[in-house]
């Protein structure tokens, strides 16, 4: 059984009483600029810990022996862990508040990223990625739970695709850094480039845990930097929309519900693009006929920049129009034609092979944004924390299932063409459940 939530108790029947005299766009504008750019550089550095393991590749493998195979495992199985722990983070974060859980986050998984430049064996390879990932988990959902708390539905979607904007930002920034690190670093005290790429990315993370401590509000009502005016227009808006949703009685129910695991199923369609792309970025580049970490790195941006500049005008558009099916299905359709045309491409085309990995990252960057704009469009409250990191760590057992298959594939047949098809037959797939949604329970 669901229920409907309830009114909240202050203001007319139930609800917030806004002040009429308070300019709504002003208000909006204000928690935009104090909340969202602090929670991209946040993201930023929480994706760079992520998948700079991309870039070690191209040292780790000769200095470590291993193979694409043992590389592919240990890059997926990050995953794992972040599963296990993703849906228990993500009530303690519901619990708890934000701001505490979410410092916890990064000076945890700062100092275990810094241990990486230990890594000696794929067992220890194995044990630091589990660690990673059970460090890292709730943050992403945590964040996507916490918008919730601040932007109704109407303004949704382009407020995830700019915090989200951060995942193509970390490969524009971390690609020439990484390379520049491993390049410029190598030798230093003994170490290899790749071991100082993990300390020296990882500090931040550790520094930005610290400060979330002293500037991030755990809601809208503590937030001293807002007037009661300001608060009650706020607290108003989140309420009206939470009157027009169905509320889950229990996480059972909850759990219980066939829509959550269908947003989970489209969700690990978006993931299998998003890792396949983002962990083997690099050696594609590579594969394409870019030599030299720093040339990779720098080559690396190019796809990134197009993927900015991509999500932030289909998060705008998705907001304008109020319609979230199509603006998901089309950056996964754009994803699938780039990674069969740069398959296609392959190492006969260097330009070309470029072009088609900058399409493959702005559909395949776009679709995960965008997909969060359909599960929060009717999931509140506590089974909203705990809906929206089931099907976050259930879409992201991808993340462990996409690397690994391609490092497999790639051992077996000495190329990744194969495994790009699979991957673009993926995101085909998404596309097609994503039609069978009805508009009606999404397009608000």
């Amino acid at each position: 059984m669901m229920a409907i939530i309830g009114t909240h108790p202050g203001g007319q029947d139930g609800a917030y009483s806004p002040d009429a005299s308070v300019d709504e766009a002003s208000v909006y504008r204000k928690v935009t600029w104090r909340i969202v750019p602090f929670l991209m550089l946040c993201y930023v550095v929480a994706y760079l810990d992520r998948v700079n393991v991309g870039f070690a590749k191209l040292q780790m493998l000769n200095d470590l022996k291993f193979s694409d195979t043992v590389f592919g495992l240990g890059a997926g199985v990050f995953f794992i862990g972040y599963f296990l722990f993703e849906v228990p983070s993500n009530v303690l974060l519901h619990k708890v508040g934000a701001r505490r859980w979410i410092a916890r986050i990064m000076i945890s998984w700062g100092i275990i990223s810094a241990a990486f430049m230990f890594v000696s064996t794929p067992f220890t390879f194995y044990v630091m990625r589990f660690l990673l990932g059970l460090a890292e988990a709730g943050f992403f959902p945590g964040i996507i739970l916490y918008l919730t708390y601040w932007f109704p539905a109407q303004r949704r979607a382009r407020m995830v695709c700019t915090f989200m904007t951060a995942i193509p930002l970390a490969g524009l920034i971390g690609g020439p850094l990484s390379g520049w690190i491993m390049e410029s670093f190598a030798g230093v005290y003994g170490y290899s480039g790749w071991q100082w790429m993990f300390v020296l990315e990882a500090a931040p993370a550790v520094i930005l845990g610290i400060v979330v401590l002293l500037y991030l509000d755990d809601g809208i009502r503590p937030a001293k930097w807002l007037n009661e005016g300001e608060k009650r227009l706020l607290e108003a808006n989140i309420e009206k929309e939470a009157r027009t949703k169905v509320a889950h009685p229990s996480l059972r129910a909850m759990f219980a519900d066939p829509r959550v695991w269908l947003m989970a199923l489209i969700y690990f369609c978006c993931v299998m693009g998003q890792y396949g792309l983002t962990f083997w970025l690099p050696t594609l580049i590579k594969t394409a006929g870019i030599t030299g970490v720093l040339n990779i790195g720098m080559f690396t941006a190019i796809p990134y920049a197009v993927a900015v500049v991509t999500m932030l005008y289909m998060g705008r558009s998705s907001d304008k129009n109020g319609e979230r099916r199509w603006h998901l299905v089309i950056p996964l359709l754009l994803g699938a034609i780039g990674l069969i045309g740069s398959a296609l491409a392959g190492t006969t085309n260097t330009a070309l092979a470029i072009v088609f990995l900058s399409i493959a990252a702005a559909g395949v960057l776009s679709s995960a944004p965008l997909f969060w704009s359909l599960p929060t469009a009717f999931l509140h409250g506590v089974a909203a924390a705990a809906g929206i990191a089931a099907i976050n760590s259930v879409g992201n057992l991808a993340g462990f299932v996409s690397p690994f298959l391609i490092g497999a594939i790639k051992d077996m047949t000495q190329s990744t063409d194969i495994a790009l098809y699979m991957l673009a037959g993926v995101l085909v797939a998404g596309a097609v459940i994503v039609m069978s949604i009805p508009a009606r329970l999404v397009n608000r």
